[in-house]
């Protein structure tokens, strides 16, 4: 009986066992943190001005992003084949994406196209992220920040000058 014990012991060990060292489980923490505060960075600007897609979602699509990048990278996989699972990614979120965007009465009238945007970048910085590129990641993020919260002032400028 007891070496039913140790190998069910053993097994359970092996399982949980692709965090070799503190190394690769700092290494995990500060990728999918990264990945969860900016994805949530920019989802907190969207639940302000109260689009559907909020913390929560930009927040989960950065974090899946950096997971299906992070893991495979740390599992040895060659570059083409991580550039599949990113080709993946982007098809995917582009789907998530398309549930975002409502077609009016008319071709004029569409509606989520910039929350559909925003999580395709959204999901973008996640990867970056999850490649250890964190600063090309907040780099990205405060260039969204800026688009999001300055173009429209910019655009309202303009139309009150070409209304006068």
């Amino acid at each position: 009986m007891g070496s039913v014990w140790q190998q069910i012991s053993a097994t359970f060990v092996a399982e949980f066992s692709d965090l070799k060292d503190v190394g690769e489980i700092t290494t995990l923490i500060i990728r999918l943190l990264m990945a969860a505060l900016l994805g949530g960075i920019l989802g907190f600007e969207r639940e302000q001005r109260g689009k559907a897609a909020g913390i929560k979602t930009h927040m989960l699509v950065a974090i899946g992003a950096a997971l299906f990048v992070l893991i495979p990278q740390r599992a040895g996989l060659s570059d083409a084949e991580l550039s599949r699972v990113m080709q993946g990614i982007i098809a995917g979120i582009g789907f998530l994406g398309a549930g975002a965007i409502l077609k009016g009465n008319n071709e004029q009238d569409l509606k989520g196209l910039t929350t559909a945007a925003g999580i395709w970048l959204t999901a973008a910085i996640g990867v970056a992220a999850g490649l250890g590129r964190e600063a090309s990641a907040i780099l990205c993020t405060l260039l969204a920040l800026v688009i999001l919260l300055i173009t429209p002032k910019l655009v309202g400028l303009l139309d009150v000058k070409e209304k006068q």
